[in-house]
């Protein structure tokens, strides 16, 4: 009855986390079946040091952990694992958090290296920003990415957002602060491109 209970509770908590569909990719809640693949993938040091709260080494009890806190709602967001609409392959994950300001969110991703340069990032992010202009009562979307990290720059300006400033960050990886770039996404910004894109 508990184990029943608490399944309940997890999908309350993630009911404001639709699955999101997409051409080529399905993103929905991690699951058990995925601590193999992400502890693959986000063992990698090429993917812990650009983004902020990625341990290095990254094992399978911290896989275990990640997908956990993402099914209870302990992590405080709408976490996705981004997979292969196709096959189902694991590819990476994609998120939003809230921040202190309630009208502001925040969002990440990460993809593993084996799918680098197929555009998955940008078609991910696409997915949850519009998810989230939709469904939520915000003004705009944050993301920050190291000023090192050329290609999440590239995703960055594809998805519409626009410079802010500079700044640093905690890299938990690296067990120090980086210089990072901050950018912004408002909603009347979004609107315009989405009416440019069905235009």
């Amino acid at each position: 009855m508990e184990a029943d209970s608490q399944e309940d509770e997890s999908h309350h908590e993630r009911a404001g986390c639709p699955v999101l569909v997409t051409e080529r990719l399905v993103l929905r809640t991690p699951h058990t079946e995925d601590t193999d693949a992400l502890t693959c993938l986000a063992n990698n040091a090429r993917v812990a040091t650009m983004v902020s709260r990625m341990p290095h080494p990254y094992t399978r009890k911290d896989a275990a952990d990640f997908i956990r806190r993402s099914k209870t709602g302990a992590i405080g967001k709408c976490i996705y694992a981004v997979t292969n609409a196709e096959d189902g392959r694991f590819l990476g994950c994609c998120g939003i958090e809230p921040q202190d300001d309630p009208a502001t969110l925040e969002l990440g991703y990460w993809i593993g290296e084996p799918h680098w340069g197929n555009g998955y990032a940008t078609e991910a992010a696409h997915a949850v920003i519009d998810m989230a202009f939709r469904t939520r009562s915000i003004d705009c979307i944050d993301v920050r990415c190291r000023v090192t990290n050329l290609a999440s720059r590239r995703v960055i300006h594809k998805c519409g957002f626009q410079f802010q400033g500079t700044g640093m960050a905690k890299s938990l990886a690296l067990g120090s602060t980086v210089p990072v770039e901050w950018y912004r996404l408002d909603r009347k910004t979004w609107i315009s491109l989405r009416s440019w894109a069905a235009a």
